[in-house]
């Protein structure tokens, strides 16, 4: 009599295993008996379009609270622009719940990128890309060192009332410079925040004894530097009124 109770206590146990693994293949807690009906949007939606994220979660939320793909509905999230990254969960019982945070832009980048604040590059096709962002470049591998140096240059500038805002370092290790007068700064390979501060001490000095702009400074001499000069640009002429009849 024991056995036999042994014998129908473990069919019974195998039964409640058996019976969840049956159910979602038949589909019994797929959509239709356990649906999403909500979906929790949370963080600061500046610039992701939430219709998009909308449209985007609803074939997951559509396969039901059991049978929902939550690593695939964050991947798929993580790619739409201005999506730094997602977390998407469920929460009982008909919740879809998606935290997304977005890429706040620090600078554009070579190759049609944006910098994030994070130090992250994402594609700026089809985004509405702020104005006024610095313009930085280099390669992939060496961001943290091009945007230290665009923050050192800028603290040596803002003194003598200039603005950096172009720093490219080209694949073979020159950093070069653009100011917001116009005037280009070639730097070179070695020696980048030595020779830039030995620049920035002269260059008051060089800009009052002459009547024309700079465009260029070739730093990248021993003892000094090469300077290229450009006549100020004239005026822009007043429209002239018409007379009255």
């Amino acid at each position: 009599m024991n056995a036999m109770l042994r014998l129908v206590g473990w069919i019974l146990a195998l039964a409640l295993v058996a019976l969840p693994i049956v159910a979602v293949l038949n589909g019994w807690i797929g959509a239709a008996h356990w649906p999403l009906t909500k979906l929790r949007a949370t963080g600061e939606f500046e610039r992701v379009d939430g219709a998009l994220l909308q449209k985007t979660l609803l074939p997951y939320a559509q396969r039901g609270f059991f049978a929902v793909d939550l690593a695939g509905a964050q991947d798929a999230v993580s790619k739409l622009p201005w999506v730094e990254r997602a977390e998407v969960r469920k929460r009982w019982p008909d919740v879809l719940e998606v935290t997304v945070f977005e890429h706040r832009p620090f600078a554009r980048w070579s190759g049609g990128l944006l910098l994030s604040e994070q130090g992250r590059l994402f594609p700026a096709k089809g985004i509405d890309v702020p104005k006024g962002l610095p313009q930085l470049g280099g390669p992939e591998a060496r961001v943290s060192e091009v945007v230290a140096l665009y923050n050192e240059s800028r603290a040596m500038f803002a003194p003598i009332g200039l603005d950096v805002r172009v720093v490219e370092l080209d694949p073979r290790g020159s950093w070069t410079l653009g100011l917001d007068n116009g005037a280009r700064i070639v730097v070179g390979r070695s020696e980048a925040r030595a020779r830039l501060s030995r620049f920035v001490r002269l260059l008051p000095q060089l800009l009052t004894q002459q009547v024309q702009v700079l465009k260029l400074a070739d730093l990248r001499y021993t003892n000094g530097f090469a300077l290229t000069w450009a006549p100020v640009p004239a005026p822009a002429a007043a429209p002239q009124q018409q007379g009255q009849s």
